[in-house]
């Protein structure tokens, strides 16, 4: 899995890869096995949502606006919006019936020609062997009244061959590629670059965990030079893959997740978090509510939710669950919010000492950080 992000601090990219105050109050933590890894306190931080329209595991999520997009899952072609506010789903489409999906990607290309701002572009891409695809699609909001005017939609909300100015197909990969769980996101100086990296001086930054390996990759666009750093893996999440991850800032969290751990292949329900600006792992006492490989994490629009979706155990499951980001990173709690934590602290550890406001500010700034 890997993340990509500016230069001074770092994003990512994947391959094969609480309630006091809703969040809690995360206390100094024990330190653990590892100098790296310390070990948080919370309160049950999942919201259970509207169940899937259909069980989805390896599925792809794009974002766009109020909705999330979720586009096919390993051997399930259908597509379907996820409305964030109504918290209700309706069918897109389906990929071609000659369409395999396994651990296809799909990103949101970026059009600096299209005004219309209703409209957006979606690539499809991935697979295995001879059994890849490189798809696109116009989407136009299935919520919205254009939708369902079938005159106005010119081929949108279906996938298509994804070709050239001269309507040629263009193919990613080759037939002997295995590009099964292939992660990328659109960048580079003109958002040409189908990678998972941001703009800094057109160099760019990637982080990649897989099991017990960590890189820092870095990529200068003007010299198209690699440079990779090793990065370290908690023990604790070393034997795992098949998380979900997502990158808030300048932290990575990664859910659940299955590997060989004790003598046996497990499922994990655990959540982990890496500090990129630190270089150090935590780990959080609160768990998903199962463990769970497979599943999906991606961002609301406002960034104050993550949405877990899909995932399998021992079965293929059609849940769907958030969690409040400030339940995970305390960089995003209030300023009331981090005073009320603190007056927790304060009375639960019985201190008798005096308390001025400035400490406030101290600890408000500190957590900023």
């Amino acid at each position: 899995m890997s993340f990509f992000k500016r230069t001074s601090r770092l994003p990512f990219f994947q391959k094969k890869l609480f309630n006091m105050a809703n969040q809690t109050t995360a206390q100094k933590p024990p330190e653990r096995q590892t100098d790296q890894n310390q070990h948080i306190l919370t309160s049950t931080p999942f919201q259970t949502l509207k169940e899937l329209p259909t069980s989805f595991w390896q599925s792809q999520c794009v974002l766009h606006k109020h909705e999330i997009l979720i586009c096919g899952g390993r051997y399930q072609r259908a597509c379907y919006s996820y409305h964030t506010l109504k918290n209700e789903y309706k069918f897109i489409c389906e990929y071609p019936s000659d369409v395999t999906l396994m651990g296809h990607c799909v990103v949101k290309l970026v059009d600096n020609n299209n005004k219309d701002i209703n409209e957006i572009t979606l690539l499809s891409f991935g697979g295995i062997y001879s059994e890849k695809h490189t798809l696109m699609m116009k989407y136009v909001s299935v919520w919205s009244n254009k939708s369902n005017k079938s005159n106005e939609l010119n081929n949108c909300n279906q996938w298509i061959p994804f070709t050239d100015n001269h309507n040629h197909p263009i193919i990613i990969g080759r037939d002997y590629d295995n590009y099964g769980g292939v992660r990328a996101i659109i960048g580079g100086s003109n958002n040409h670059l189908t990678r998972n990296d941001k703009n800094n001086k057109q160099n760019y930054q990637m982080l990649l965990f897989s099991f017990n390996i960590g890189l820092s990759i870095e990529y200068d666009e003007d010299n198209n030079t690699f440079r990779f750093h090793p990065l370290t893996v908690c023990k604790d999440i070393a034997p795992f893959y098949q998380y979900a991850c997502v990158c808030i800032n300048d932290i990575i969290l990664f859910f659940g997740g299955y590997g060989y751990k004790n003598g046996d292949y497990t499922f994990s329900k655990s959540v982990y978090k890496y500090s990129i600006q630190t270089k150090k792992w935590m780990s959080f006492q609160n768990t998903l509510p199962s463990p769970l490989c497979h599943c999906v994490a991606i961002l609301s629009e406002n960034d104050n939710h993550v949405h877990i979706i899909g995932g399998r155990e021992n079965i293929i499951l059609s849940t769907h669950m958030k969690t409040k980001v400030r339940i995970w990173d305390i960089s995003q709690l209030s300023k009331n919010e981090i005073k009320f934590i603190i007056q927790y602290w304060i009375r639960n550890l019985m201190i008798k000492l005096g308390w001025i406001d400035d400490f406030d500010q101290i600890i408000f700034k500190y957590s900023k950080k």
